[in-house]
């Protein structure tokens, strides 16, 4: 896979992220501040006025009474000024979860391209620091309001603005975070196999895998051990005929400090392995003929990693989800398998949708002529150039700019025994086994029709020649053709 740079790329949306982040810990620091200060007025308050009821009534007294409803006049304007920023700072809070949570959308959607070969970043530090930083003030906010409800349990009056105000931003604060810290639990490295096919999301049963998930909140004082447990197709879908599995292995894992980089909190489960559950008369599994199932490369599945979080009486069953996975039982299947993890991650953008294939939507041509370029850009280091797609384009589409599931790789091409995805791979399995370097070179010029072959030749001096592709070979072909 071409590997992109990892440079700190610093978009607008970023440097606003990073803005934000900034300005919260700073107006978090500003309201830490006013409540010390306002609680050493209430300490004040609350010894001078103990030591006024401990006093007989005088004169001296009157002026004591009128000195304390001047201090508790400035207590209580205090007490909503502080609860206005509260509120303010929490409304910050609520946006700038917003725009993390679209910018971990984002990074999901980038990882399910770079799956199907886009060159893209999906680096995860920027989001940790980002997400550490929100979590920490957030968890120091519910702190404050939690000190806030203590006070007015120490000293209240009528209409007290601490009475009702800071338990209901108590409630808001926490709801947030367990928002925050549900999403920040990610499957960072999909399942692959440990063999060298190069394609991830397609398990073989029998076949060992790995996979690894991250939380981006490194809470510098968490001292719990947060033990995650992966679950296969936690909540499957009801389809007929659906397969099941056991997942067997190391299936419990403790969170712990990535060793190599030093970077997050990381699982990484290693040498997991599937078997297919069996069901039915006499013990035999598999699907029928007829049963109106899934085929075995539509079929979807995923895993599922539960992990127990607590912190600071918080308390959260947390779960990170796969991107739907095919799992296969021969490895004739791995062709199909794989242009399914290419259709679904080109076009859906809902992980949990494992019924995407019961009806799959058709992609326009300029969706599915970059992922086909990406094929060859990721397993070489040439993609496919514009008229290169051209051909490839009228020759599956005709006139047509939209391409069906069953086109693409389930119905024959016109006049051969194969379909349009099993003569693309057959040719990608031929460059890397053995055009790779001249086909790096160009000097393969590689998807030509015949009639611009014939026009590219014309009038060409003897010698001249060019290699194309074979349309008639199922399993990759190169053709020559010259002049003399």
């Amino acid at each position: 896979v071409n590997q992109v740079p990892e440079i700190a790329m610093e978009t607008g949306r970023h440097k606003d992220i990073k803005n934000r982040v900034t300005d919260v810990k700073n107006r978090m620091q500003m309201v830490v501040k006013e409540v010390q200060s306002m609680e050493l007025t209430q300490e004040a308050f609350d010894f001078r006025y103990k030591t006024f009821m401990a006093q007989v009534a005088s004169e001296q007294q009157q002026e004591m009474r009128s000195l304390l409803q001047v201090m508790l006049n400035s207590l209580d304007c205090t007490r909503k000024k502080i609860l206005d920023a509260l509120k303010e700072l929490l409304g910050r809070f609520e946006t700038l979860v917003a725009f993390l949570l679209e910018e971990l959308g984002e990074w999901v959607r980038h990882q399910q391209l770079q799956y199907i070969g886009a060159a893209v970043s999906i680096s995860l530090t920027q989001l940790e620091t980002w997400f550490t930083a929100t979590a920490e003030t957030l968890f120091h906010l519910r702190q404050v309001l939690k000190s806030l409800i203590e006070l007015s349990n120490k000293l209240t009056y009528d209409n007290d603005p601490l009475k009702l105000d800071p338990a209901i931003l108590e409630r808001r604060t926490t709801e947030l975070l367990s928002c925050l810290l549900g999403r920040a639990f990610v499957v960072e490295n999909q399942p692959v196999m440990c063999n060298p096919s190069k394609r991830p999301l397609i398990l073989k049963t029998g076949v060992q895998f790995s996979v690894r998930t991250r939380f981006l909140v490194k809470l510098p004082k968490l001292n719990c051990v947060m033990d995650v447990k992966a679950v296969i197709d936690n909540n499957p879908p009801k389809a007929s005929g659906y397969r099941r599995f056991n997942l067997l292995g190391t299936l419990s894992k403790v969170l712990n400090m990535d060793d190599v980089h030093k970077e997050g909190l990381i699982a990484e489960f290693k040498h997991l392995t599937l078997r297919e559950q069996k069901a039915g008369v006499g013990g035999k599994g598999g699907k029928g003929a007829n049963d109106g199932s899934l085929a075995v490369t539509e079929e979807l599945h995923n895993i599922s990693f539960i992990m127990k979080f607590e912190f600071q009486e918080l308390l959260l069953d947390l779960e990170a989800i796969t991107l739907p996975l095919l799992i296969i039982s021969n490895v004739s299947q791995l062709s199909s398998a794989w242009a399914s993890v290419l259709w679904f991650n080109m076009l859906c953008l809902d992980p949990k949708n494992l019924l995407f294939f019961s009806s799959p939507p058709v992609a326009s041509w300029t969706q599915l002529g970059e992922v086909l370029s990406w094929q060859f850009s990721s397993a070489t280091k040439r993609g496919l150039d514009k008229e290169q797609l051209s051909m490839l384009a009228e020759k599956l589409c005709g006139n047509q700019n939209s391409i069906s599931w069953s086109k693409f790789c389930k119905e024959n091409m016109p006049n051969c025994s194969f379909t349009f995805w099993t003569w693309i791979d057959g040719i990608l399995q031929l460059i890397q086994n053995h055009l790779e370097n001249i086909w790096n070179d160009g000097l393969v010029m590689g998807f030509v029709s015949r009639k611009k072959e014939k026009s590219l030749l014309k009038r060409k001096m003897d010698g001249t020649f060019l290699l194309r592709f074979s349309e008639s070979c199922r399993d990759g072909g190169i053709t020559f053709s010259w002049i003399e």
